[in-house]
């Protein structure tokens, strides 16, 4: 049935789903390439405690920093107000990589979460990203 398909058809319809473009903005951290989901992560995605993670100053108002090795997204969705959230996408599990405006993205479907609650703004994601604890400490932002 697929004989006539060959290896172009295949990888045509392979990049056609392999997802969204690399884009910086100030604040963000993304990927070089799009991320595949981590068969060893669990869909929680719970980050490991007690670590900082960075300086109040590091994370922009009205957006949030992806910390990759953590498993966490940072937010600041008004001025002195930080919010947490697993950074693996509730889809398929990827991981988000990066905030854009008051959105986080996952580059592998472009699924958009919420950066003041984790909610789902874009799918195909249909469930929120968890919230994750932290504590802010002077000038520092810990993983609780």
């Amino acid at each position: 049935m697929f004989a006539g398909v060959g290896a172009g058809g295949l990888a045509l319809a392979i990049t056609a789903c392999s997802g969204g473009t690399d884009t910086t903005t100030a604040g963000t951290a993304t990927e070089s390439s799009a991320p595949q989901p981590d068969a060893s992560t669990s869909q929680s995605g719970a980050p490991q405690a007690g670590g900082a993670l960075a300086k109040t100053a590091d994370i922009p108002v009205g957006g949030g920093t992806v910390f990759k090795d953590q498993k966490v997204v940072v937010t600041q969705p008004t001025a002195g107000e930080f919010k947490a959230f697993s950074a693996i996408c509730t889809h398929k599990g990827c991981p988000v990589g990066s905030v854009e405006g008051d959105a986080i993205v996952c580059p592998c479907h472009n699924s958009r979460f919420a950066i003041t609650d984790g909610s789902v703004t874009g799918g195909p994601a249909e469930k929120p990203l968890s919230a994750q604890e932290i504590k802010v400490e002077n000038d520092e932002i810990l993983l609780a």
